[in-house]
C-alpha cells in the first residue's frame, strides 16, 4: 500500500483507542488494545466508535500524528469492553505512550483488516437525495461513494452515522481543523443536506 497519497480530509478517528487488536496488550498497560472500544480487528459495534479497520496506512498515520501532537479534540471516553471500571482515557494519552515502530505495527496491523461496514437504520429518501449531493459537492475526494480506502480521506461509506455526523459537526463548527478545500464544500451546505449526506453514507451496508 502506498504511503504517498493526501491527508485525509474529514473522516477522522475521535472516540477512545485507535490501537489495533492485532498488537496485543503490553503487559501491565491494558491500555493497548484498540479492541476496548473498536471492538475485533477495529470492527466497531458502538455507533459512536468509528470503524478502523481497513483504512489505509497514511490516513492512519496522520490520525496518530494530530493526536499525538493534540491537533485534534482530545474527548474522554470510557471503554467499552474489557475491564470498563479502569480510568477514562483520550486518544491523545494513547498516542502518546506509542513509539514509532509501535505506531508502525498498529497502522499496518489495522490496516490489513478489512472495513466491516455498519449494520444500522437509514432512511431510504434522504440517501437518494444525499447521493446526489455527494456525487456533486464530494465525490472528487471521496472516491467510490465514500467508500475507497485509496484516497486517503478514511471511509464514510458504512461508517456509523451517530460518528460521522459528530466529527462533520465539529469541522464545521470550528472545534477540529476543516481544510479549505473541505471547507468551501461544507460551509453552504444546509442542515437537511448534511442530514441527507449522512443517510447517504450509512445505506451503504
Amino acid at each position: 500500500m502506498s504511503n504517498t497519497r493526501r491527508p485525509n480530509p474529514l473522516a477522522s478517528i475521535a472516540c477512545a483507542l485507535l490501537l489495533c487488536a492485532a498488537f496485543p496488550a503490553r503487559a501491565g498497560d491494558p491500555g493497548l488494545s484498540c479492541a476496548d472500544c473498536h471492538g475485533k480487528d477495529g470492527a466497531s459495534t458502538e455507533s459512536e466508535a468509528p470503524v478502523i479497520g481497513g483504512l489505509s496506512d497514511q490516513y492512519l498515520t496522520d490520525a496518530m500524528a494530530a493526536y499525538r501532537d493534540k491537533k485534534r479534540p482530545c474527548l474522554e471516553t470510557q471503554y467499552r469492553a474489557g475491564d470498563t471500571k479502569r480510568p477514562k482515557t483520550t486518544m491523545c494519552e494513547i498516542a502518546a505512550k506509542l513509539s514509532a515502530d509501535d505506531t508502525l505495527k498498529v497502522v499496518r496491523g489495522l490496516s490489513a483488516k478489512p472495513f466491516v461496514k455498519a449494520k444500522q437504520k437509514f432512511d431510504a429518501a434522504k440517501a437518494a437525495t444525499g447521493k446526489k449531493i455527494h456525487d456533486a459537492q464530494c465525490e472528487k475526494c471521496h472516491a467510490e461513494g465514500g467508500g475507497s480506502a485509496d484516497d486517503d480521506a478514511g471511509i464514510l461509506a458504512g461508517q456509523w452515522m451517530p460518528y460521522t455526523k459528530a466529527t462533520l459537526a465539529d469541522m464545521m463548527g470550528g472545534k477540529r481543523p476543516n481544510p479549505e478545500k473541505m471547507k468551501v464544500k461544507t460551509d453552504p451546505l444546509k442542515a437537511e443536506e448534511v442530514e441527507a449526506l449522512l443517510h447517504y453514507y450509512a445505506s451503504q451496508q
